[in-house]
C-alpha cells in the first residue's frame, strides 16, 4: 500500500476579503479535486483572508498510481485562472516507512 500526499499553498484575489468570499474560492476547488477519488480539504492559513492551503491524500496499491494522481490534482489547480499557486510540497509514503 503506497500513500501520498499533497500541500497546495494558494494566493486567492485581492477580492477575497472576507472569509466568505475566501470559500467561494476554495469550495470549488476542493470538490474538483475530490473528482480523482481523493481526500481534499481546506487544511491551513484558515483565518487569512487572501491565502489558502489545501491537503489531498490519496491511497493506492501502486506508487505510480498515487504519482499520476497527484500530478492530476496538481495539474488541475495550477490550471485555475482565478488564484496563483505558490507551492505544492508533496510526499509519497511507502511500506517501508
Amino acid at each position: 500500500m503506497y500513500t501520498g500526499t499533497a500541500l497546495f499553498d494558494l494566493l486567492l484575489p485581492g477580492d477575497s476579503r472576507s472569509l466568505k468570499a475566501k470559500r467561494s474560492y476554495v469550495r470549488p476547488i476542493v470538490a474538483a479535486l475530490r473528482r480523482f477519488e481523493v481526500s481534499a480539504a481546506e487544511v491551513g492559513a484558515l483565518d487569512l483572508h487572501g491565502r489558502a492551503e489545501i491537503g489531498v491524500a490519496v491511497v493506492a496499491a501502486e506508487a505510480t498510481h498515487v504519482r499520476d494522481v497527484l500530478d492530476s490534482c496538481e495539474r488541475l489547480v495550477a490550471a485555475r485562472p482565478e488564484i496563483d499557486l505558490l507551492s505544492v510540497r508533496r510526499h509519497l509514503h511507502t511500506p517501508e516507512d
